[in-house]
């Protein structure tokens, strides 16, 4: 396994798979960086990843013993969730608490839709089981587990034909004796099965999110190992032996002995590197407080960057392909209690479908024509119009080819589609239908900034954003003017800059001990024990991953709430050495928290809920977006004239169309666009584009519209 110490001396490769594009970048020793886009192959996802990976080592022209680090993003966890093939999964839980997955938080997501339906457990009731056994919850034992019926009860399951069993006692985060026996017990006796036990996966206080994320974990646990391990068989036979890590939902990465145990950490991977990268681009630039915009084939995606540091929430919900942060959607999915990037996600990506409802309305996706078929210009037997079709209409994309020529189009078969579903039905002629389209989409993704800044208390006027993905570029404009975002920036690598932003990371693992104290109880020599033995735990995952010494380093936590709330904040420590000044001054940073995130604070006590230690692995040889350099290749695009329509109602302005890397520190009005092998750029009239030292094309937006 290659290790953080070495991996100076070979290449580093990121890539992410997407609904419709699969995007891999290579990053050499020297700072230079190769690109490719390769369509996603559904039916097997890591065929593309070595399909696009064996095109770059010929363009680099190297071998492929020179790649030390592979840094990947999958969607395997989520598709498992979404398409409910996941794995024939038993709970295994106190007796008395077998229906806690059906009861959840007994609310709905909205308030008045009739036609909702509750999300089916990933646990079927036949396959939950009571089993007699109590813990208190101050730990002691009440009554000891039963073990034969504990061994009876899943020998039944697995007769059933489970092979994933989640264990889920209660009060386990305070006293997981229990949890451990039985894992032992089981493992022994079903060698065949696979164990997700809560003490291992979130030993924290609350029964319905602790098992939900178990269940969640067990579901997805043979799918993600299944397809780690033929990745690596698929690599080894490219002659491939380079260290795997898998990209977090938190922004770090992980090894793949730990997505392989507990993929649960995993399920938000690939989006997640994009915020990363874009914290880091934005650190250049003196960009501290930033909106993230993402947007690919079937979604799009919207987070923060403030101060600096991507907005994380410790629980989110995954619903329907579609995360959000769960202070606002409650009881819509499967609850995830794992650190995340806060990201709300819509279903409104290049390939999302346009379709009229049944009361003559015009809609835009959830549906999405994936990678294949793919849009209508693709040629591949849809005949549906999706957004791609719509700016394929009004001239925003290359009319021959896209992805630098390797994907041929023909805009004739999106003006056929639009007219036939679209214009047809509402009596529209192509143009104004493909406006439509275009605008319905935007609205969409300004629905999802929205949730991450004005629902957050945040202006997204005084903000930036920068927008990537294969479509983000294409879109930010119109999506900014509808917020009243006056600059916009289309970073380096737009159109696989999650890939990129994965090379960026770091390599982090979480770890928690829960407490249940009020604050002023708190003794100080059993915190820093806690501690200390979180930072033990965190060091030895580490230095198992090759990060020792200066490459490893840890931070602490504490989750605080007002006591006889039940939800906390999490609040950063300011010392491990805990003593009565550290705890005083944690007191006070959390009511300042707690005024800042909900606009009041209070008097009444506190209450120390757990401690948290965050491990991370660091490497000087991580990708730098100030010194690298992209493969000229990359930037090229068609330079000319075309065709272009900016507003409904109004005629095709002839628009002049330039490649990447013509564009200089020189201000270019628009309108404008700007090609390059993985993205396409649009710049409007009103708005005026120039490249920074770095390469990011800066937009700034004359004319901006709340």
């Amino acid at each position: 396994m290659a290790t953080a110490l070495n991996q100076s001396k070979g290449a580093r490769v990121g890539c992410d798979i997407g609904g419709t594009f699969t995007d891999i970048v290579l990053a050499m020793p020297d700072g230079r960086l190769f690109v490719n886009k390769t369509s996603t192959t559904p039916d097997s996802l890591g065929r593309a990843i070595v399909q696009g990976l064996q095109s770059l080592i010929d363009q680099a022209g190297i071998r492929p013993e020179d790649i030390t680090e592979i840094v990947h993003g999958t969607t395997t966890a989520s598709n498992t969730i979404l398409q409910k093939v996941g794995a024939n999964t038993g709970v295994l839980t106190t007796e008395g608490f077998r229906d806690v997955l059906e009861i959840g938080r007994i609310r709905t997501p909205t308030m008045f839709d009739l036609a909702w339906k509750k999300p089916q457990p990933l646990a079927t009731r036949r396959w939950r089981r009571g089993i007699r056994e109590r813990i208190a919850a101050d730990g002691s034992v009440v009554a000891a587990l039963d073990v034969n019926q504990l061994v009876e009860e899943t020998g039944e399951l697995v007769a059933e034909g489970v092979n994933a069993i989640a264990i889920c006692f209660l009060n386990s985060y305070i006293n997981p004796a229990h949890e451990l026996q039985a894992k032992t017990v089981l493992q022994k006796r079903f060698p065949g099965v696979l164990f997700s036990v809560s003490c291992e996966v979130l030993p924290e206080i609350k029964e319905y999110e602790r098992t939900s994320t178990t269940v969640v974990n067990a579901y997805i646990l043979p799918a993600m190992r299944t397809y780690l391990a033929r990745l690596r068989e698929d690599l080894q036979a490219m002659g491939i032996e380079a260290s795997l890590q898998v990209m977090a939902s938190n922004g770090g990465m992980m090894g793949i002995g730990a997505a392989s145990d507990k993929p649960v950490f995993a399920v938000a991977s690939g989006p997640a590197g994009g915020v990363a990268g874009a914290a880091r681009i934005g650190a250049l630039g003196g960009n501290d407080d930033m909106i993230v915009f993402d947007m690919g084939g079937t979604t799009a995606k919207a987070a923060i960057v403030v101060k600096g540091q991507p907005s994380l929430t410790n629980e989110y919900e995954f619903r329907d392909g579609i995360s959000a942060p769960s202070r606002f959607v409650k009881g819509g999915g499967y609850v995830l209690k794992v650190p995340a990037i806060d990201i709300a996600e819509v279903g409104a990506g290049g390939g999302s479908i346009a379709w009229i409802d049944a009361g003559g309305l015009l809609c835009v996706g959830p549906e999405s024509a994936g990678a294949a078929p793919g849009p209508a210009c693709y040629g591949k037997g849809n005949d549906r119009p999706t957004v791609t079709d719509a700016n394929m209409a009004l001239g925003y994309l290359n009319p021959q080819a896209l992805a630098g020529g390797s994907l041929p189009v023909d805009p004739a078969l999106s003006a056929r589609a639009i007219d036939r579903h679209v214009g047809g039905p509402l009596k529209m002629d192509t143009l104004a239908a493909a406006h439509g389209i275009r605008h319905l989409a935007n609205v969409s993704m300004a629905r999802a900034i929205r949730a991450v800044t004005v629902e957050r208390g945040l202006d997204p006027r005084d903000m930036s954003m920068i927008a990537f993905g294969g479509g983000g570029p294409l879109h930010a404009v119109a999506v900014a003017r509808i917020l009243g975002i006056r600059r916009v920036l289309a970073p380096i690598m737009a159109g696989v800059f999650c890939s990129a932003g994965m090379l960026s990371a770091d390599a982090e693992h979480n770890f928690v001990k829960a407490v249940l104290r009020p604050l002023d109880a708190c003794v100080h020599g059993d915190l820093a024990r806690i501690l200390s033995t979180l930072d033990d735990q965190g060091y030895t995952v580490l230095s198992g991953e090759g990060y020792r010494g200066s490459a490893a380093r840890v931070s602490h936590y504490a989750d605080v709430r007002y006591l006889g709330q039940s939800s906390e904040l999490t609040v950063p420590l300011r010392s491990a050495a805990v003593d009565g000044e550290v705890l005083a001054q944690l007191a006070a940073d959390f009511n300042a928290l707690y005024q800042q995130t909900f606009g009041y604070s209070s008097e009444e006590p506190l209450e120390l809920v757990n401690l948290r230690v965050s491990a991370h692995g660091t490497s000087p040889h991580r990708l730098d977006f100030g010194q690298c350099r992209v493969d000229t290749s990359a930037l090229q695009g068609t330079e000319g004239e075309r065709q272009v329509s900016f507003a409904p109602g109004e005629a095709p302005r002839t628009t002049r169309v330039m490649p990447r890397a013509g564009v200089g520190a020189e201000r270019i009005a628009g309108p404008l666009v700007i090609e390059s092998y993985d993205t396409t750029i649009v710049v409007p009239p009103g708005c005026f584009a120039h490249a920074d030292a770095i390469g990011n094309i800066i937009i700034d937006i004359e004319e901006a519209s709340a």
